[in-house]
């Protein structure tokens, strides 16, 4: 396994795949090598349009390939859990999507399962690999910001119809599954820690999703957090991390692009720091490459992505109950 490449097989033929693709070919140490639909028809197509080389009708018959090492699974939200697992059971891998669950029970069953076939999974936070956030959080606990006190985080975009899967709550909808939990997960970064207690309120759509997501997250020190998520405001995500001495600003803090810089503001001067240039989702590939092939610890543990998980749940209830919640 060491001196060859991993075999990849995409778990759908979703939107989301396509920024898999070049990373995967990018890669020295993985592969692309198949992909899967609900038809034929439709796994035909698409293998055909990206070049992949087998295409499979069910994503049974995928999961059953014995040559495939790894999955990728970016199906709607309610699907992970069912679906990681089968793939673990059938002796692969696992890239799963976030949220990894819609609940801590979930992520529980996934880790069990992980451990029970002793198999890799981790969550797609592909932003948590990239330099910029890597050097962010260097800055902070370096002291260039002082004693860190405050970060504030913001995800929306608009859509515009109705029929969107994710605003379906019975496939795990709402923007803070989608795009809240991108904040959410920044701040626990940066904070170090878990939060104590968060309070949040919502905007709920026709379909009894959250339309729009306001939240706040205390942590020990007396760090907090503020974030906003939304579908029905226009495209906006940022992240400002407030010290005693200063203040850092990342204009594209989810998904960076090739030239990004984030901004320093001290008192003595303002410094524009710039990030090393890295394709956005290649590092969470050769994460899983430096996992499976070399018996690296995720750099998204389950353990990360179920403290995200009990947050995001948390504030769905506070909104619901409108009281603060102690986690």
């Amino acid at each position: 396994m060491k001196n060859s490449p991993l075999r990849w097989g995409l778990l759908s033929t979703a939107n989301i795949n396509k920024a898999l693709i070049k990373p995967l070919r990018t890669s020295k140490r993985n592969i692309l090598c198949a992909v899967a639909s609900r038809s034929q028809a439709s796994a035909d197509a698409y293998a055909a349009t990206w070049k992949i080389g087998q295409a499979y009708g069910s994503y049974d018959e995928l999961l059953d390939d014995t040559d495939i090492d790894v999955i990728y699974n970016p199906l709607p939200n309610h699907l992970h859990k069912e679906w990681t697992i089968k793939a673990m059971q059938a002796g692969k891998h696992v890239l799963c999507e976030k949220p990894m669950g819609l609940s801590t029970s979930e992520v529980d069953e996934i880790e069990a399962a992980s451990i029970k076939y002793g198999r890799v999974v981790a969550e797609a936070f592909m932003y948590r690999h990239h330099p910029q956030t890597l050097k962010a959080k260097e800055l902070v606990e370096s002291g260039r910001i002082g004693k860190l006190q405050a970060i504030r985080g913001s995800f929306t975009f608009p859509i515009h119809t109705e029929a969107d899967i994710r605003l379906d709550p019975e496939m795990g909808g709402g923007s803070i599954w989608d795009v809240g939990c991108y904040p959410i997960s920044f701040a626990r970064l940066i904070a170090g820690n878990e939060p104590l207690e968060v309070f949040g309120q919502q905007v709920t759509g026709p379909s009894g999703v959250d339309d729009s997501f306001f939240g706040q997250m205390r942590f020990p020190g007396n760090v907090f957090a503020q974030f906003d998520s939304g579908f029905r405001s226009p495209f906006r995500t940022h992240i400002e991390i407030v010290g005693s001495e200063g203040t850092l600003t990342i204009s594209s803090p989810f998904k960076p692009g090739l030239d990004e810089k984030m901004v320093l503001y001290r008192a003595e001067k303002t410094e524009s720091i710039k990030v090393p240039r890295e394709e956005l989702y290649l590092g969470e590939v050769e994460d899983m490459a430096d996992c499976i092939l070399l018996g690296k610890t995720p750099r998204m543990t389950l353990a990360d992505s179920r403290a995200n998980t009990a947050t995001i749940v948390a504030l769905l209830q506070s909104a619901k109950s409108e009281q603060p919640v102690r986690l």
